[in-house]
């Protein structure tokens, strides 16, 4: 009995860049002359980089912008030409603006394209850039914005939990659990989230005082240059002790008006989830981790925020790891 091997998939990754002028939704697009297409930009994930580095990436190659990315679009998939499958994950983005400082300073450079690999970046008006785009295809992550757009819910904050990198063994530790350290791997991890955590625009990062989350969140706060603010409340003796001072921590980064990066423990994830799932769209519910451990070691949890007249509402959810072996 014969089997056929499942094709190989070539990941790829981009964004639908929005903006609104005159009261119009626009959004940007790149002619690529060696196909004579116009697309969105987008581009293959480099070698151990996240599909999240990998979009802001690309975005700021093809069209010199950089970006902060918004709630994510569903993937395209189709078949290439030597049998493989190629996956493209798309977000909306917006070119980032002055509030975004922080997160750009987190990033490394990155060269624009040549002018052989893209020759045009214009924005349209929707209604054009769907005319425009060559491939049927990609109309979809448009649709899906524009109906984001007349909902309320493309304009959005994030805010990023992150469980702390992996630590050293309880069992192994002769110290006490304020002080245990992450391990070499868990070090490593730390370093890998900052590409990452940048994509989303964190200017703002607080974490539990305790060792293995400071040196999981400390990495993105120096690159960012900003403060890290440390919360005794988000520890695992803080979270046993009083939960709703946890939970009025998650409100309030709910409410901020930025994008925040809180890194704290396993212990204290259900308490956190909890709150996001009383703030969360009924039909992105199931976007949040449903048990213990909710996260795994250096995970992150995204939430997409939107202001309502009734309060913040988590309009998506997302989790990433880094690209890095735990």
């Amino acid at each position: 009995m014969s089997t056929t091997a499942p094709p190989t998939v070539v990941e790829a990754a981009g964004a639908v860049v929005w903006r609104v002028r005159t009261g119009r939704l626009q959004v940007a697009l790149v002619h690529r002359p060696r196909y004579r297409d116009w697309s969105w930009p987008k581009g293959k994930v480099d070698p151990g980089e996240s599909v999240v580095t990998a979009a802001w990436r690309e975005v700021a190659e093809e069209t010199g912008d950089d970006v902060v990315l918004g709630v994510p679009l569903a993937p395209l998939e189709y078949p290439l030409s030597d049998g493989r499958l190629k996956r493209v994950h798309y977000w909306a983005a917006q070119v980032s603006g002055r509030v975004d400082g922080a997160a750009l300073r987190a990033r490394p450079p990155v060269p624009r394209a040549s002018r052989d690999e893209i020759d045009q970046v214009r924005w349209f008006d929707v209604d054009a850039a769907a005319a425009r785009l060559t491939r049927a295809a990609d109309r979809a992550p448009l649709v899906e914005l524009v109906a984001a757009h007349a909902k309320d819910r493309l304009d959005s904050r994030a805010v990023v939990v992150a469980r702390h990198g992996s630590a050293r063994r309880r069992s192994t530790w002769k110290g006490g659990e304020s002080d245990r350290p992450l391990t070499p791997t868990g070090a490593k991890q730390a370093e890998e989230l900052v590409p990452i955590v940048s994509a989303f625009g964190v200017g703002r990062v607080v974490s539990s005082p305790w060792l293995r989350c400071v040196d999981t969140a400390a990495p993105y706060a120096s690159a960012a240059q900003v403060p890290l603010e440390l919360v005794p409340h988000l520890s695992e003796s803080g979270n046993d002790a009083s939960p709703a001072r946890v939970a009025a921590t998650v409100l309030d980064l709910l409410q901020w008006p930025g994008d925040s990066l809180v890194c704290t423990h396993r212990p204290v994830l259900p308490t956190v989830v909890d709150v996001l799932a009383q703030h969360t769209r009924r039909q992105v519910a199931d976007s949040l981790p449903q048990q213990d451990p909710f996260l795994r070691p250096a995970e992150l949890l995204v939430a997409h925020v939107v202001q309502t007249a009734k309060g913040p509402r988590v309009v998506a959810a997302e989790m990433h790891r880094p690209p890095v072996p735990a």
